[in-house]
């Protein structure tokens, strides 16, 4: 049997960062057979309860206290000379579980549990969670084992009910720019259907749907406050960590960003957990292609659209993988508050509104549309254009904005964009053969995005144009000369176009 030992709560006004760390006297450590690292069980006041690492101390923590960083404290109403009771806890099963894919062993359906609900109550750390990613980019996940990962992910949080038939929308990413979700999700709002949007942030690009939503609105909203914007609007678009929504993908997907890299299998997770906790019955998968994408080739699409119908079938989802040709970013703006300009020259209807965002948006509509209606891709088409002409688009945008929080009044042309640039010219002239969206990403993170929304690329060439020498082909903004030195430098070797 697991002994329990009491301690007193010493409340510490400074914090540990992003880990849950709790300090114990390091002599009293000695005697208790507890080593720095070691996970405990904290409990206070008969049933609250908490899994944390232990840290020791051999000045600051008396024998017989327990120090509370202050993001504990705070969030948990903790008080100074409170006891808790604290247990040692045994190496989980999980961590076996991870040893077995790791060796290239399927996981059973207790394994994929165990991992997951370890995860998201902070019982493994941030090491073995990566060790469990990576060896899903040396051991693909079996059918089964997509499955029993996809229904553990979403089961291990909360899972959103809606009254009648919810849509929705996603692109698996690896193109810049590519702001389509943003377009679509009011055009297919405005025409009656239910279309809740979660999204990640950036992974592998210098914005993701959320970082861009929250340069027009908040998006870090309770499950509640979701459900009453949907209620209103038929629609959301807001960051899915901001609540219990699939905890276990989201610490996974901290584990990525530092290379940005995400396994494939670990984003068919990823993606179709997210659809199962909000009850999505129809799905449209956007999938660009290309060599400088995150898909490479048809192949791999084709292998990736299968599994994406064997999980939606599983879980009674109606699903369409759109593949796409990828060569070229879709819009001109890459980072957050020029993709925001963008999308909404597109739902303004603004002259000089990026065309290729706007067609992408109408035919993914149009196949989301079609898939629930069942009219044909020819009226559906019609239906999602005279959505997005008549200014019903935007008039629903606004009510998103504004039942998230934003300013309704907004125009494309307001936007704040970085207040240091620095225009890029070709060297030559000739075609534009080439576009690495690869480059593009690292050169907007370098400026600063996603963390600096006003930061990232505009683009004034684009693949299989002409462009003269001494002619702009793309605009850094950033919001210090910090970051455009350091974006200038790297210029050389990251080419964004190659012109022949």
């Amino acid at each position: 049997m697991v002994t329990p030992y009491y301690l007193k709560v010493k409340k510490l006004d400074f914090t540990a960062g992003s880990k849950l760390i709790v300090l114990i006297n390091e002599e009293e450590a000695y005697h208790f057979g507890i080593h720095a690292g070691d996970k405990v069980s904290i409990c206070w006041r008969g049933k609250k309860k908490l899994v944390v690492d232990i840290n020791l101390s051999d000045k600051q923590i008396k024998p017989g206290e327990i120090g509370m960083y202050e993001e504990i404290w705070r969030k948990n109403s903790m008080e100074n000379n409170e006891i808790v009771e604290m247990t040692v806890l045994g190496r989980p099963a999980s961590i076996q579980a991870i040893k077995k894919k790791l060796l290239g062993h399927p996981l059973t359906k207790e394994d994929a549990r165990s991992i997951v609900e370890d995860i998201a109550t902070n019982r493994i750390s941030s090491t073995e969670i990566a060790y469990f990613v990576a060896a899903t980019f040396l051991y693909s996940y079996t059918d089964d084992e997509l499955y029993y990962m996809t229904k553990s992910v979403a089961e291990t949080g909360e899972i959103i009910k809606y009254s009648g038939t919810v849509v929705d929308k996603h692109s698996v990413g690896g193109i810049a720019g590519n702001r389509t979700t943003m377009v679509v999700i009011p055009i297919i709002a405005s025409l009656g259907l239910k279309i809740p949007k979660t999204s990640s942030r950036a992974i592998t690009s210098p914005a993701g749907t959320a970082d861009t939503m929250e340069v027009l609105a908040p998006v870090s909203l309770s499950a509640v406050e979701m459900k009453e914007v949907v209620k209103k609007t038929n629609a959301c678009m807001i960051w899915g960590g901001s609540f219990n929504l699939a905890p276990a993908d989201d610490k996974m997907l901290k584990v990525t960003y530092p290379l940005s890299l995400e396994p494939y299998d670990k984003m068919i997770v990823s993606v179709m957990a997210k659809k199962v906790a909000t009850n999505v019955k129809y799905l449209v998968i956007d999938m660009p292609v290309g060599d400088t994408a995150k898909i490479l080739d048809m192949a791999t699409a084709d292998m990736l659209e299968k599994k994406f119908i064997y999980v939606a079938k599983r879980f009674g989802i109606k699903i369409k993988v759109f593949k796409n040709i990828g060569l070229d970013p879709i819009g001109q703006g890459i980072g957050p508050t020029l993709e925001a300009r963008d999308v909404l020259r597109v739902l303004q209807q603004k002259e000089g509104r990026p065309m290729d965002l706007e067609e992408k948006s109408l035919e993914l509509a149009a196949e989301l549309y079609n898939l629930v209606k069942n009219i044909g891709m020819a009226k559906a088409r019609k239906e999602v254009a005279l959505a997005l002409s008549s200014g019903k688009a935007w008039s629903k945008m606004k009510e998103i904005i504004k039942a998230q929080g934003g300013q309704e009044k907004i125009d494309s042309e307001g936007i704040e964009l970085g207040n240091v640039t620095h225009s890029i010219k070709a060297t030559k002239s000739g075609e534009v053969i080439k576009t690495d969206n690869k480059n593009i990403n690292a050169l907007c993170r370098i400026l600063g995005a996603p963390l600096d929304k006003k930061a990232g690329i505009y683009l004034e060439a684009e693949y299989g144009k002409k462009v003269v020498a001494g002619q702009s082909i793309y605009t850094f903004y950033a919001s210090n000369e910090q970051r455009m030195a350091l974006a200038l430098a790297a210029v050389d070797k990251l080419k964004i176009f190659t012109i022949k």
